[in-house]
Order: C-alpha cells, then structure tokens, then sequence
C-alpha cells in the first residue's frame, strides 16, 4: 500500500499539492493543479491522525460518497477522490473568493442584503434537495457565490442522502452539527427531513440581520435540547425598524415543529423575492417570546416525539409544488376561466401543501408609450391584480399559500416563461387562446409556453359542459393546445 506524504509538493494521483490554504477541525484544505486539469483546484485530506476525533473518518466516508454525485452551479465541481487504502482526498473546484463567514465583521447586514443572500442560498438547498440530499451543516462558512451571485454549497461531510446509507446515523448517536444552527429535530435522531436545512437557513438569516444567534452559542446538549421547547427571541424585540415580513420569513423557519415551517426551500425562495407578498400572521408582530404556560406545554407535551418519522425526500419536496396560473384577463371568457380553476382546483386537492401564483402579464407596446390608466381611469396594474385575486377567491386558500403578480413585458409567453424559472415553478396552468387570424399568424402565447418551459404545463380548454366554479366535477375538460 503506497503511503503519500501530505506537504506541499507532493503528488497524489496527478493532484500536486500546493499550500495548505485552510486547517478544519476534520480535514485540511490544500491548493493544487493537475496536467489534464486548467482550473484551479482544492484537494481535501481528512485528519486521521493519532487522537484526532473518529467522526471525521465516517464524515469523510460520507462526503466521498455524496459529492462525486452532485452536480450544477450550487456545488463545486468534484475532479476525483482517493480511497482510505491508499490516501483519502476529495479533489474539487476551487471557487473563487471567500465564505459568507467573512461577513461576520459586517453584521448586522441591510435586511434587503440579508434576504437576497439567503434567498440565493435558498435557491441551491432546492437544488440539493432535489438531488435527494440534506446538507445538515447550513451556516456561513459553508457557503461561497460564484461571481454570476449564485450560492455555492459547501463540507458534505454530515449530509445525508436518501439513497445511500447514513453510516453517521448507523455509527453514532448524538447528532454532529454545528451547534447554533441545528435543528431540533436531530437531536430525536431525523435525519432525513429537508426542512432540518430551512431551520438552519433560518439561523442563518436572523443572525445576518440583529448580529445575534437566536439561541445563543451554547454547544451543550442540555443547551441544544431546549430549543425543543423555547422560542427565539423575537428579532423586532433586537431591532425596532425590523420589517414585518421578514420577522414573519424567520420565524416561521425557527418553528419547532417541521410541519410549521416551509415545506420546501422553493417556498421559502419565492417569499424572499416577493415580500410584499408575505401573509403576515402573528408571527411578524410578536415583541416578546412565548410565555411561561406554552413553553412548559411543550416541555411535557413535546410537538416533536417520533425518533424517526420517514419523510421520504422526494415525496416531501413532491407534496409541495410551486403551481402558478398564467391568467389573460382581457378575453371575457368565463367557461376557461372556470375551467382552469377546475384544473387547479384538483391540483390543490391532492397536494395541499403546494403553493398558487397567479399571474397576468399587462403587455407594453413596442413602440407607443404606455399609459398606466385605461379609458375608464382605472390604474391597469392595480385593476388587474384584483381581478386575479377575485379569480381565486372561490378556491377559498390561505393566504400563505396565495400570491398574486402582474408583470409588464413585450413577450407575454416570455415573461411567463421567465418568471416559472426564476421563481422555480413545478408546473403551469394557462388557458389556451381562442382562434384567430393573429393566432394563426403569430402562433400562441400558450404554445410556446409549452414548447418551452422546463418545467409541466397544462394548457386547458373550455369545457363543453357548464362548470359550476365551487365545485370539482369529473366531467371538466382539459386538453392540451
């Protein structure tokens, strides 16, 4: 067995060592090229040293299973690993720049800063989640940003993932983590809830915005556990000009209960892009933490008492779609009109978790200049977001689960398009147009949505039989443009 020694210079499997450019508690991170390799790289080596903690053997096991498995902007690039043998290492793209750790001394940052930070960092946990893996180790030494300002996911060393097995679950039974970002629920053993990351991600965006971890530094498993029970303090009680929405956003993350925060981190996303489309409850106006009686309520009557409740990632993150609803206000049809409520209507009912976005895109002219007032004096943006709120008012949704957004473009099928991508849509509605010459001319808006979109669209049309919009009938039609 050929054993390598780790200094600069040293050459494993083409990997020549540069500097050591980081020392970690479980690993050590050194600068390195390779011939066959024109990009900067960065080997990680486990420390395995006499004395050194055996979690990060298991730890490192983990990440070499997990990480040459990962792919897209949100992780670095994995150019090869070693095997325990021979010398354990994970050879990975070296990104540019520094953690979020650096931004520390900044604290606490502009909340817009704040929000738009974990908003991107939102947008990769998704992408991690939907490659059937949990990060466990959210904080800010663990993500970096490309240049192009997306989130880059770092340390897969105590992730799990849902196809393969846990050995740190198998091995151990405390829960490894950083301390003041983990979530309650691992303390009871879950591992495999990706909500557990939109706690963390709550930590996260509390302390960039008061300066202050929500349940202090304490790294005792007495001080972890009480947070199955004790409410943060509220951030509007640290700073008195903290927005409502984004009090409504953290809180609802810290809940103790998985169930109560964000289904998914695309939910979680999207309200951070849309603020002024939080539902505010009385999240978003709490001063004070919760009071003696409910706090000893959950002492003795945990909300969180299964060990291990299997939450299935990929059925999770499939009960709770992003479903939005492009809506053309202009044409006076109400038999599409309800036909698509119907549509949606049986969408909502098997997937009561799944967010609605309803949209309509006021189009501007190319070379006129657009009024904002019609011919009646009724301001076009304002009149048309009622409409569509009056559109949904019979599905009878909660306000958490509803938004509504005009959007002004030149291409209507563009700005839908667009706006499913940003906004990470799992599948669109829209009404097919009626036949006209400038639909056989120009084509329609809703066939090159579908053409187009990387994500499912239903292009419905109205159905023969009269919809009685309150309720779900089997005998609505929808069929594809």
């Amino acid at each position: 067995m050929v054993k390598y020694s780790i200094e600069e210079g040293a050459v494993i499997d083409g990997f020549a060592l540069d500097k050591c450019v980081h020392h970690g508690g479980m690993a050590t991170l050194w600068s390195a090229t390779h011939p066959e390799i024109g990009l900067p790289i960065l080997v990680k080596i486990p420390k395995i040293s006499e004395g050194d903690d055996p979690a990060a053997i298991v730890s490192f096991e983990m990440e070499q299973m997990i990480f040459p498995r990962l792919s897209g902007d949100h992780v670095p690039a994995c150019y090869g690993t070693g095997d325990f043998s021979r010398q354990p290492y994970v050879a990975m793209e070296r990104i540019p720049g520094d953690t979020l750790y650096k931004r520390i001394a900044d604290l606490p940052l502009a909340y817009e800063e704040a929000a738009t930070i974990c908003e991107h960092v939102a947008i990769a946990l998704e992408d991690l989640h939907r490659q059937n893996v949990i990060h466990h180790d959210i904080k800010p030494s663990s993500i970096m940003f490309r240049p192009s300002g997306a989130a880059v996911l770092i340390d897969f060393g105590l992730s799990h993932h849902a196809q393969l097995p846990d050995l740190l679950q198998a091995e151990f039974r405390l829960p490894y983590g950083t301390a003041p970002y983990m979530a309650p629920e691992r303390l009871l053993g879950v591992r495999d809830d990706p909500r557990s990351d939109l706690f963390s991600l709550g930590v996260m965006l509390y302390f960039l915005t008061t300066g202050e971890r929500p349940f202090g530094e304490g790294e005792t498993l007495h001080a972890i556990r009480r947070r199955l029970w004790r409410d943060p303090v509220p951030p509007r009680k640290i700073r008195a000009d903290y927005p409502p929405w984004l009090q409504e956003i953290v809180l609802r993350c810290l809940e103790i209960d998985p169930a109560k925060r964000y289904p998914t981190a695309a939910q979680l996303a999207f309200d951070l892009s849309h603020p002024e489309q939080v539902t505010l409850t009385a999240r978003s106006a709490k001063l004070q933490r919760d009071s003696l009686y409910a706090v000893l309520r959950r002492r003795f009557n945990p909300p969180l008492t299964r060990l291990s409740e299997k939450s299935e990632l990929a059925r999770q993150l499939a009960s709770a779609p992003i479903v939005m609803v492009a809506l053309d206000v202009t044409q006076d049809s109400s038999e599409l009109d309800d036909a698509i409520r119907v549509a949606v209507q049986r969408i909502l009912a098997t997937v009561p978790a799944a967010r609605l976005a309803c949209v309509n895109v006021l189009k501007l002219a190319r070379v006129a200049i657009d009024k904002t007032l019609d011919e009646h004096g009724n301001h076009k943006h304002i009149d048309r977001l009622v409409t569509l709120a009056h559109w949904a008012a019979p599905l009878k949704l909660d306000e958490q689960r509803l938004s509504t957004h005009v959007l002004e473009a030149f291409d209507p099928a563009d700005a839908i398009l667009e706006f499913a991508k940003v906004n990470r849509v799992d599948h669109i509605l829209i009404g097919a147009r009626q036949h006209s010459l400038r639909r056989s001319l120009l084509g329609s808006v809703s066939a090159k949505v579908a053409a187009e979109a990387t994500c499912s669209v239903t292009v419905i049309r109205p159905s023969r039989v009269a919809i009685d919009a309150s309720l779900v009938p089997e005998e609505a039609a929808a069929s594809p443009d």
